[in-house]
């Protein structure tokens, strides 16, 4: 596998990714990534970073974007928006990208896309950003179509929590949720849904990120006698709330939402106080891409698992920004937005993931046949404000691991919601 060369710090480059170095394609189509690489959403941010440059470094092996390499220029948003908008703006007025992959997070990918790259009109995609916020400005017209993303809004999975947690027994709960954009919405339409369905909620307790610690939150929470907790986070945050709640004698019953499917999460809490714990997360439908990610991510990355949060949407994202670099012909941002629909559209050729699924893509392109990729959280096709829809993965963490309990479709998370 090709490595592809960036120009993210030093620090951050792992020397187990250092050994997919291979020379370069006599040209280079420069890609601007604002990932969140520290602080709350670090998570994220990394594993995020680390699929793009796998995607990339795939299509590079294939044969490159218009017979070049593909290179990033990662910038660490540092989980704040006013930091990724000063990122973002020196890649697109001084590195002249066309693209943008991020931000990771809806409260770093919002500012991003209303003060830098739609204005520039330069093409954004978040991998994991759902803030139904997001779709509300390109209904407004203040997108004009550059914006995309590889995730479901939470104006969804706000719904589809709420009805797993009813069918999972969980019908008392308080919630405890990050107090920015992404929090604000996902809390507004899972209250909503939660009640009309016949839930209870005793109290909403919004928290600032990065505190030393969120005692106070958590006592705040117990007023009203819940019987679990519904926690919106991050990673590290998250952690150090269920601690709290737990250390206080909250109940060891827990809703999550997808911030905490991962093992750091698991380990931090602790296992045991985790038995009942059920969440919910944007789903896959399992593909051959699927398999060749599981397979390969974890050595590119140097030692990043491939369930990682957004690991797999990541690469999903970096590899349609390829394939319609390729399909545009040039690194005209506005061709680069046309063909982004176009390489996932019903039928092409499907292609998966991998150096070989891409030789073969390219191939295709440059003959002038039309292509569908099928990726990682499987066959997507985006609207016309950027979003895709798909199904939900439900899920409950046993003996220490996230299984996957279920899935629900987009189709009956929006009948639900027709008749709530």
């Amino acid at each position: 596998m090709k490595h592809v060369r960036t120009w993210a710090p030093a620090a951050l480059l792992s020397a187990g990714c250092m050994a997919f170095a291979a020379p370069a394609l006599a040209c280079e189509t420069t890609v601007g990534v604002v990932m969140s690489l520290t602080g709350p959403a670090g998570q994220y941010g990394q594993a995020g970073a680390k699929s793009v440059e796998m995607a990339f470094a795939d299509i590079n092996e294939a044969g490159g974007a218009n017979g070049c390499d593909l290179v990033t220029d990662s910038r660490d948003a540092q989980s704040q928006g006013n930091v990724a908008v000063d990122q973002a703006r020196q890649l697109v007025n001084i590195k002249n990208v066309p693209v943008i992959i991020g931000g990771i997070i809806s409260s770093v990918s919002i500012p991003i896309l209303t003060s830098v790259t739609a204005p520039a009109k330069v093409v954004q995609v978040s991998p994991a950003s759902s803030s139904p916020t997001l779709t509300q400005l390109a209904r407004d017209g203040k997108t004009d179509g550059y914006f995309f993303r590889t995730i479901t809004s939470d104006a969804l999975q706000g719904t589809a929590a709420a009805k797993y947690a009813v069918d999972s027994g969980l019908t008392k709960l308080a919630i405890v949720h990050v107090n920015n954009d992404f929090g604000v919405n996902m809390v507004r339409e899972f209250k909503t849904a939660f009640e009309k369905l016949g839930g209870t909620v005793t109290s909403v307790t919004p928290y600032n990120e990065k505190q030393a610690n969120y005692n106070a939150e958590a006592t705040s929470a117990m007023e009203g006698d819940p019987e679990a907790l519904y926690l919106v986070s991050y990673p590290i945050d998250g952690a150090t709330i269920a601690r709290a709640w737990i250390s206080q004698g909250g109940p060891q019953k827990f809703l999550l939402n997808d911030g905490m499917n991962s093992s750091e999460f698991i380990e931090a809490v602790g296992a045991k106080y985790l038995a009942d714990a059920y969440g919910t997360s944007s789903g896959t439908e399992e593909t051959a891409s699927t398999k060749y990610f599981y397979e390969n991510y974890e050595a590119f990355s140097g030692g990043i698992e491939p369930s990682a949060p957004a690991a797999d949407r990541s690469y999903d994202a970096g590899a349609i920004v390829g394939l319609a670099i390729a399909k545009a012909g040039s690194t005209d941002a506005t061709a680069i937005r046309d063909a982004i629909p176009q390489v996932v559209a019903e039928g092409g050729e499907v292609i998966y993931a991998g150096p070989e699924e891409f030789k073969k893509a390219l191939a295709l392109i440059e003959d002038g046949k039309p292509i569908k990729y099928e990726g990682v959280i499987g066959p997507v096709t985006f609207d016309k404000y950027g979003d895709i829809t798909g199904p939900f993965r439900l899920w409950k963490i046993q003996d220490g691991k996230v299984e996957t309990t279920g899935q629900m479709s987009a189709e009956e998370v929006m009948e639900i919601k027709s008749q709530l």
